[in-house]
């Protein structure tokens, strides 16, 4: 079995979840947000981002981790925050020596729905579905960051092949 960490990165919220791989089955594990308080010091948001990550990894002891890639559109400016929160994000996974990829938004929509274009609820959907949860996971940033977790364990087999 491989207890794999999503992580949906961003400054204000970080969301993360816990899938357990067993085979060819995933099972539900945890799920929840870090928020930081936007009238906080940008260093006391990141290092606020750091303890709390540092404290899902030692209760849940995750394995591997799945993150979402940074995605903009338009606006840099806007992108900047998640880059820091990013920053940390990877920082502490390699803090604890976890295996960790990165996938883009339209890799997790494909490897959960089948089809990068999907719509957020879709996703949503299919990850209660998926982790036989009564109900879709909340906040939406802790949704993503499942969905990051079951695109990692999709994308392992194709990992393992091709590691050198």
């Amino acid at each position: 079995m491989t207890r794999v960490l999503g992580i949906d990165p961003g400054l204000a919220s970080t969301g993360w979840g816990v899938v357990d791989a067993d085979g060819s089955r995933n099972r539900y594990v945890a799920h929840g947000v870090i928020t930081t308080a936007a009238g906080l010091p940008i260093g006391d948001r990141l290092l606020l981002i750091h303890d709390e990550l540092n404290a899902i990894i030692d209760t849940h002891h995750p394995s591997e981790a799945g993150v979402e890639a940074l995605y903009f559109a338009r606006n840099a400016t806007s992108a900047m925050p998640v880059a820091h929160a990013r920053g940390v994000v990877y920082l502490t996974l390699s803090q604890h020596r976890i295996l960790t990829s990165e996938y883009p938004p339209q890799a997790i929509k494909q490897s959960i729905v089948g089809q990068g274009r999907a719509e957020k609820e879709q996703v949503q959907e299919l990850v209660r579905v998926l982790l036989g949860l009564a109900q879709i996971p909340r906040p939406d940033h802790a949704s993503d960051a499942l969905a990051a977790a079951i695109c990692h364990i999709a994308h392992r087999p194709l990992r393992e092949r091709t590691r050198v």
